[in-house]
């Protein structure tokens, strides 16, 4: 009786969650289609048959909702996927249609869902439909990360970079540094952070395999995990793209903002200190600058593998800093969004871990530390700019401070948290004397 209580309210929970998320997809189809392009569940659903937009990412998902399975179904769940590919290819090849894979993978995930339900009871059917749940929330975030791009560009005309590039002045201007950087770095370091940069959600599948690879044993996924976070990052990260929207120094600045741009400046020659205001920009160019999320996404990777063997340690850290230098050297970003997306990383995983351990007085606390702070440095950028460029010495301090703050109040409380959960060392047994 009593656990049935207490399973109440977490199938309670589960059961909002899940409205939840489907009210916001649909939601999202009803806005794409006043754009007149097709909205998430449109364009999964057309994945069934038509050929999908990226492969490599049905697959992970496939990967992910395999946690749930023993080894021999792992196989033949792979082995199916591609032998579905391989028959979508042959028939596209004949109807001379466009080429790719990715249905197989989407075919089998779902044919998990269809057994979940007609062949599968209690804890087994719970366990297996948190699996597909888990690998069609990875491909559907992307595409709603995707479409809340889409919806950023045609709602929001106007840019605020002016304001940005301007309290950049305060930490040196480091896209115009590291743009020059990876320029002389020539194609190779191009290419190589290039990987790095659009590769983050195939990293964050290896390592969120590697944290969720004892799940078939254990019949039960852990607490929390790092696709958990990086679904939450993705979802509200746009949400601050509406608030402040940014386009970024190579469109604003360079030459891929056409004749949008302010002036042709970026990499080599910084924006002058001038009065800002709000400018004009395409209805094509996501305004997904502010905060970075792909900083964000890689500091929640960093934080993830500390807890792993020493490759995935050294992967974390690698990846981290390669980001960093991608997001700024390409000119995807300024200084002030990768401290904004340290920031805002650290607000959400601290979040996500109070949600699985329970909230009390240090999860409040530290939540609000960061969403205080995240809020900080929103206001200065578009309420102080001119000042924080004219006291470089001060205002660049300041901004270091309070994101190490962030992290330093974060790593504390999670110490903390850890050293509270480690079970309590039990004392060795005694040897009777003669």
């Amino acid at each position: 009786m009593m656990s049935a209580l207490r399973r109440g309210p977490r199938v309670l929970l589960w059961v909002v969650a899940g409205a939840a998320t489907l009210g916001f997809l649909v939601a999202l189809e009803v806005v794409s289609r006043g754009y007149g392009v097709p909205g998430v569940i449109t364009d999964q659903s057309r994945e069934v048959v038509f050929a999908p937009d990226s492969g490599p990412l049905l697959y992970a998902g496939l990967a992910l909702t395999m946690v749930v399975l023993t080894w021999r179904q792992r196989f033949v769940a792979v082995g199916v996927a591609i032998g579905i590919d391989l028959v979508f290819f042959l028939v596209r090849w004949v109807a001379d249609a466009r080429m790719n894979f990715g249905n197989g993978a989407l075919w089998v995930i779902l044919g998990c869902a269809v057994i979940a339900v007609t062949r599968r009871t209690g804890r087994e059917r719970a366990l297996l439909l948190k699996g597909v749940g888990l690998g069609l929330l990875l491909v559907t975030g992307h595409k709603a990360g995707d479409t809340w791009l889409l919806i950023t560009s045609r709602t929001r005309p106007a840019v605020l970079d002016q304001y940005v590039a301007t309290a950049d002045h305060a930490l040196g201007n480091p896209s115009w540094l590291a743009g020059r950087l990876v320029e002389a770095t020539g194609p190779v370091g191009t290419h190589v952070l290039g990987a790095v940069y659009g590769q983050l959600p195939l990293a964050a599948a290896v390592f969120g395999l590697y944290q969720l690879r004892n799940v078939a044993a254990e019949r039960r996924f852990p607490g929390h995990h790092l696709v958990r976070t990086f679904l939450v990052i993705g979802l509200l990260g746009p949400v601050v793209y509406m608030i402040f929207p940014v386009v970024g120094p190579v469109f604003a600045y360079g030459a891929d903002g056409g004749h949008w741009a302010t002036a042709d400046l970026w990499p080599n020659i910084p924006p002058p200190v001038d009065t800002p205001q709000p400018m004009p920009f395409d209805q094509v160019t996501p305004r997904n600058c502010m905060p970075s999320l792909h900083t964000a996404w890689a500091t929640t990777l960093f934080i993830h593998s500390r807890k792993g063997p020493r490759f995935l340690r050294f992967a974390g850290a690698f990846w981290l800093v390669a980001t960093l230098v991608a997001t700024l050297g390409f000119g995807y970003h300024y200084g002030v969004d990768l401290v904004a997306g340290v920031v805002f990383a650290l607000m959400v995983e601290g979040a996500m871990r109070a949600f699985d351990r329970g909230w009390d007085r240090s999860a409040v606390r530290l939540v609000t530390h960061a969403v205080t702070v995240l809020v900080a440095l929103l206001v200065s950028y578009r309420y102080l700019p001119t000042e924080m460029a004219g006291h470089p010495w001060v205002w660049g301090p300041l901004l270091l401070l309070a994101m190490l703050s962030v992290i330093h109040a974060y790593v504390r409380t999670v110490r903390r948290w850890d050293v509270k959960a480690a079970p309590a060392a039990q004392p060795e047994p005694q040897l009777m004397r003669a």
